[in-house]
């Protein structure tokens, strides 16, 4: 995968992640081909740069397959906009169109089980809460699916975590899309949202099913493990099961989302800091069952190993750490006469194996120098 600005797309280049607006309408579908016309519209509505599967436009590779319909995740990013807009507007709600959708978002993530989430899509900054909704829900419901949950309980945890962020309807837009550091007081305003979703959740009880469970996960996806979160600085059990999935899939869509003050994390750098910097957040072993089943490494990222330079052929469950990868030059650059294919879960070095992620500039600079797209490497596989 590279991270291309638009003014450096060209015409048959394949897109890696969709682009959504706030209606569930796509400006582009992954595994489309860019066309002139793609590029002059993505310039249009300020859309900064797109992951292609590859760089060489004359390599057709599709990217991995989604773990969700893409007719799915269109008609939930529409139904959470609608539902946002009547809620605010009228305060009221569809509750068996939100159920509904979060039963089609259960089927799809039966029906693909075989499929790791890779990347996340792209979505406009003015319109972000939706789709980011949708996501936490995906991301969610496949947490849940993982921890058996019955049929009941993942419709609740998937719909709570469709309206999670409900209360940012009450937050002012010029803070929820500001692109410079909040103050103090406006991330006071902020810390707000959780406690107003829950209370605007409570005033739908004649409406929606079990109101307390879906309140208590808007109320507690930002508590903490350790009782440094809010609003009520719970800790432990203390907080709900749910919202204890719900806050891991908030945080890792959040880091791996392109924002106005941030650039989209790779996946691996979002596990690192998941895992290893914001030590007391999440629950361990809920956090352990969500990486085993999200790529790290996705299909198509380029490592530096303590062999060479590789790239990432396929990922598995619960081996996500440790991805198969073709190997296909030293470590000074230069092109190894025969790809290599090596199991790093097989492999006694494993994941120690892996020095560094090769991404962006860089990579971009890297495939310069090498003369050939190492996508070539997946399509030759």
């Amino acid at each position: 995968m590279l991270r291309l600005s638009v003014k450096d797309l060209k015409k048959g280049m394949i897109v890696a992640q969709s682009i959504y607006n706030n209606h569930g309408g796509s400006y582009l579908v992954r595994g489309s081909a860019i066309t002139p016309e793609y590029i002059r519209q993505l310039q249009k509505i300020g859309i900064p740069t797109v992951n292609v599967t590859s760089a060489d436009p004359n390599f057709q590779l599709l990217p991995p397959e989604d773990v969700v319909q893409e007719t799915t995740r269109i008609d939930a990013i529409q139904h959470v906009f609608e539902a946002f807009q009547s809620i605010e507007q009228e305060g009221r709600l569809d509750a068996e169109a939100m159920e509904r959708v979060s039963d089609n978002i259960l089927i799809d993530l039966i029906q693909r089980k075989e499929n790791l989430i890779q990347l996340t899509d792209i979505r406009l900054h003015d319109t972000y809460t939706f789709a980011h909704s949708v996501n936490v829900a995906i991301l969610s419901a496949m947490l849940g699916l993982h921890c058996h949950y019955t049929k009941k309980d993942l419709t609740l945890l998937t719909l709570g975590a469709l309206l999670h962020d409900l209360g940012k309807i009450g937050i002012p837009a010029e803070i929820l899309t500001k692109n410079t550091r909040l103050t103090d007081e406006e991330f006071a305003t902020i810390k707000q949202h959780p406690e107003l979703g829950a209370k605007r959740i409570h005033e739908m009880d004649h409406i929606l099913p079990s109101t307390s469970l879906l309140a208590a996960i808007a109320r507690e996806h930002h508590e903490h493990i350790d009782g440094r979160g809010y609003p009520r600085g719970l800790d432990g059990e203390k907080i709900h099961r749910f919202a204890k999935i719900v806050a891991i899939a908030d945080v890792y869509d959040a880091l791996t989302s392109e924002r106005p003050y941030k650039r989209a994390y790779t996946p691996n750098v979002a596990y690192n800091i998941m895992k290893n910097v914001n030590i007391g957040q999440f629950d361990e072993t809920l956090l352990d069952i969500f990486f085993n089943n999200v790529a790290i490494y996705p299909v198509g990222t380029i490592l530096k190993t303590t062999w060479g330079y590789a790239i990432v052929k396929q990922c598995e469950f619960g081996k996500t750490e440790s991805p198969t990868i073709i190997l296909f030059a030293d470590l000074d650059g230069k092109v190894l006469k025969e790809p290599i294919t090596i199991h790093l879960a097989d492999d006694p070095r494993g994941t120690k194996a892996i020095q560094m992620v090769i991404a962006d500039n860089e990579l971009r600079h890297f495939i310069h120098s090498l003369s050939v797209d190492p996508s070539i490497y997946l399509q030759e596989a």
